[in-house]
């Protein structure tokens, strides 16, 4: 009965990181539907041996599409240990563990100066904080690609209004 109460516990612990770390940063865990992932992803134009990095990455659906099905090396970057931990475990499953990578830490300091494309599903307000960090750290052509929310103050370079999904090209064009 005892085994019992410790596993009741072990969820319930693992089920409170996944849900309170990232809420105490202002963003809750909302996976992406697998279509609207593939629909960005070649929105984004993305190809094989690219760096990919995705920002909240989540239990790393994201990052499995970019590595498995359009041949990307992707980097997830997440601030929930339990879902750094799930990410790891999906790229392993899905047979792309050696193109994947995840970091634990906090996506507003991250270092995405390698990245070809970074894809981030967030609210307005939280890309409003992030875009001042991308701009300084993208180069010339690398692509953002937003779900669900765009930037306040950039254009994007185009849009599906379909899956909501919004495209950048470095250097943005700002709002006027």
């Amino acid at each position: 009965m005892i085994f019992v109460y410790v596993l009741a516990g072990l969820f319930l612990t693992l089920a409170a990181l996944w849900i309170l770390i990232p809420a105490l940063y202002g963003l809750p865990s909302v996976p992406t539907r697998h279509g609207r992932i593939r629909a960005a992803l070649r929105l984004a134009d993305l190809k094989a041996g690219e760096a990919f990095f995705d920002l909240g990455c989540g239990d790393g659906r994201t990052l499995v599409i970019a590595a498995r099905e359009f041949g990307a090396s992707a980097t997830g970057i997440e601030i929930g240990p339990v879902q750094c931990l799930v990410s790891w475990m999906n790229a392993a499953r899905n047979g792309v563990r050696s193109r994947v990578r995840v970091k634990r830490g906090n996506f507003y300091r991250a270092d995405v100066r390698a990245a070809d494309v970074v894809f981030v599903y967030a609210t307005t307000r939280e890309l409003s904080r992030l875009q001042e960090h991308l701009a300084s750290q993208l180069r010339d052509g690398a692509r953002v690609i937003t779900v669900g929310s765009n930037f306040p103050d950039w254009e994007p370079a185009q849009i599906d209004r379909e899956n909501l999904i919004f495209l950048y090209v470095m250097p943005v064009q700002t709002y006027r």
